[in-house]
């Protein structure tokens, strides 16, 4: 089953957008495959301003959300896994929406329950 939360991002994001808000993600950083500069990190987590005028080349995928940003005046790619996103938010007034954090599932649940028969 495809997930919800990337069609969820890129509904809130658009009605940012639409309404002048300054939409913000905030990034469980500990999820392997993250991609943001280090030294913003605060308690394995990250906000980000993903508004137009704050990114370049933003994708919103089903899997992914990439772009260009500035941070000290440096520009640096960004990549974040969809699953990583544990909320999305006006920096105005907080509103927007709260996602499940999606752990990985553990490889000792993915044994088949076998049963002997006689």
């Amino acid at each position: 089953m495809v997930a919800v939360a990337p069609y969820l991002i890129r509904a809130y994001h658009q009605w940012m957008e639409d309404s002048d808000f300054t939409a913000h993600i905030l990034v469980d950083c500990s999820h392997k495959d993250v991609v943001v500069p280090e030294q913003f990190i605060q308690d394995n987590r990250i906000v980000l301003n993903i508004a137009s005028t704050a990114t370049q080349s933003l994708v919103l995928d089903n899997d992914y959300i990439s772009f260009k940003a500035r941070f000290s005046g440096q520009s640096i790619d960004i990549y974040i896994p969809t699953s990583a996103v544990l909320s999305i938010y006006t920096g105005e007034n907080g509103e927007g929406m709260f996602f499940e954090v999606q752990k990985p599932a553990d490889p000792e649940d993915k044994k088949p329950n076998l049963t002997l028969l006689d």
